[in-house]
């Protein structure tokens, strides 16, 4: 799957800003990108402190951008830019102290166009992550809130990859809300070669339960097929009759969708998060992710416990959706 990807932004001079340079499996991730022909990193911090750190290590980064916040010549630029956008929430000076902040000045430069896309969370959490992408880069048209999706990679060659949503944003979104989650994520499904066949889940397939729980899931399957009516979307589903043939022909042999879904929407997120961890730790799927949903410009949210391949990947992920 990697290979394609890479196949796709090989030689474009994308450009990916890294706001955590200064750790050694970003800053090494970073240097494999440049030297593959992948990316163009943009390391963010301290040149005394990322230029140490590549010495320790052997690593050559004369060919790589680095660019301090505390030096940066168009600072007031940025500043000027950072209070139009957040439209009278902060003032110049509470914006030139904020953008010191390496992750907010990261996506600074993703909305301004110097970079196409930002790679964080290798040391940011996930809230330090996502919200100077909300404030600044902002949703796309149509979607209200981002979201986070994985995509499962089976253990065997031609086994089939599979895209769950929302495993890492949304507590317990609405009707509305799960309906953009599920077409984000049948888009997310194209980006890797994936053909989407996007099955609602629920612990009700057709009816077979009644509840408010599963009227939710239904509205949102209905809402969903309105949005983008370009892709087979069908639910409530329980997740044996969207995944199993032999379910699904007993279950619901009507729907297009059950039994050969490759896109799962949970309806909360405490069985997203749960789900996709049982299929990594007891189908032994590689979970690639979160792959952040629904911004205007590609922002991918690392996880604190990632090493270096995990970075690498996760921009490679982030150039293709700067592609697209």
């Amino acid at each position: 799957m990697f290979v394609e990807l890479s196949e796709k932004i090989s030689g474009k001079g994308i450009r990916i800003a890294f706001p955590e340079a200064n750790d050694r499996r970003v800053l090494g991730a970073a240097v494999r990108l440049k030297s593959d022909k992948l990316v163009e990193p943009i390391l963010i911090g301290n040149p005394t402190e990322i230029e140490a750190l590549a010495a320790e290590h052997h690593w050559n980064i004369e060919d790589l951008v680095i660019i301090d916040p505390t030096n940066y010549e168009d600072y007031d630029k940025m500043v000027a830019e950072f209070v139009a956008v957040r439209k009278g929430k902060a003032t110049e000076e509470q914006a030139r102290v904020q953008l010191l902040d390496k992750a907010y000045f990261g996506t600074m430069l993703v909305y301004m166009g110097l970079a196409d896309g930002l790679v964080c969370g290798a040391v940011y959490s996930t809230g330090d992550t996502v919200r100077p992408a909300l404030q600044i880069i902002k949703t796309k048209p149509g979607v209200s809130r981002t979201s986070g999706a994985f995509v499962l990679i089976p253990p065997q060659m031609d086994g089939q990859k599979l895209v769950f949503a929302d495993c890492a944003i949304n507590i317990n979104p609405d009707a509305q809300a799960l309906a953009e989650i599920a077409v984000e994520s049948a888009r997310t499904a194209e980006l890797f070669g994936i053909e989407p066949r996007v099955a609602m889940l629920s612990f009700s397939s057709k009816g077979s339960a009644s509840s408010p729980e599963v009227d939710k899931v239904a509205e949102a399957t209905k809402i969903a097929q309105e949005l983008a009516p370009q892709y087979q979307i069908d639910g409530e589903l329980q997740f044996d009759a969207a995944y199993s043939s032999v379910v699904a022909a007993q279950k619901v042999p009507d729907s297009k969708v059950a039994g050969a879904a490759t896109v799962y929407v949970f309806p909360e997120i405490q069985s997203g998060n749960i789900g996709y961890k049982i299929a990594q730790r007891l189908g032994s799927y590689q979970a690639v992710g979160p792959i952040l949903q629904g911004l205007n410009k590609p922002v991918s949210d690392l996880s604190r416990g990632c090493v270096e391949e995990d970075v690498y990947k996760v921009s490679i992920i982030t150039a293709n959706q700067a592609v697209m």
